[in-house]
């Protein structure tokens, strides 16, 4: 039996009831999100995650166990609006070409409007990698959006439209490399060639560079030929 005025035992949860659990963590992952893809994995600090978020560094590791599974986390957190962002797409739907175009610039729109996801992504490649393979959660991730640039594919195939030998993780490969480059190498690019990257015009151009190697890169010999005989009706025409 308690004494009389005996103190309680510190709760395993601080502050939780007065908090919304959800929210905190929300909160939690935000914060960490900026501070890694700021600072990286080694460089980002627990007590400036805690500090911003207004709550102790105890609670941190209260929900996420470490910095390393926060990380994780964190990757979780910014991989899923991609992926969710990806889902509204619906390729399928659009004919081959349409279908291309629009994986393409939604792409480079998105990478353009996210750095810090960018960055997040190369850190962890630093890392080689490790805490992807250790999440069930970001393997699962991937299918959606293989699934529907496989979908156009088959589509386009049947259509004669797409060339038979594409694949779709290949292609969603060439995609992100030729997408991710003008932000993660904006800057040494232009400093090297002084070749602006960063103006909305120097954007509007590489994204309309990007499509229409992408759609190229994809698309039959028949669907080159009729392209071809196209643009030579519009010339006599003009």
């Amino acid at each position: 039996m308690k004494a009389a005025g005996a103190r309680a035992p510190a709760d395993t949860e601080p502050k939780i009831r007065r908090r919304d659990r959800e929210k905190t963590k929300a909160e939690i992952l935000q914060i960490a999100f900026e501070e890694f893809a700021e600072s990286g994995l080694l460089g980002a600090n627990a007590d400036a995650i805690a500090a911003r978020a207004g709550i102790t560094k105890r609670l941190i590791f209260y929900y996420f166990n470490s910095k390393e599974e926060l990380f994780t986390a964190v990757l979780e957190m910014a991989y899923g609006k991609m992926r969710l962002a990806e889902e509204s797409l619906h390729l399928e739907t659009l004919e081959p070409e349409a279908a291309i175009r629009r994986l393409a610039e939604f792409t480079f729109d998105f990478h353009q409007a996210n750095p810090e996801f960018v960055r997040l992504v190369a850190i962890e490649n630093i890392h080689r990698g490790r805490h992807v393979r250790s999440s069930e959660t970001l393997k699962q991730m991937t299918r959606p959006i293989i699934g529907q640039i496989e979908r156009v594919l088959a589509k386009g195939k049947s259509l004669g439209a797409i060339r038979p030998e594409v694949d779709a993780h290949e292609l969603h490969a060439t995609l992100n490399a030729l997408s991710i480059f003008s932000v993660a190498n904006r800057h040494t690019f232009e400093a090297q060639f002084r070749w602006d990257m960063s103006s909305p015009e120097a954007k509007a151009r590489r994204r309309a560079e990007i499509v229409e190697v992408l759609w190229r890169y994809v698309r039959s010999d028949e669907a080159s030929a009729i392209a071809g005989l196209v643009s030579e009706g519009q010339e006599a025409d003009s």
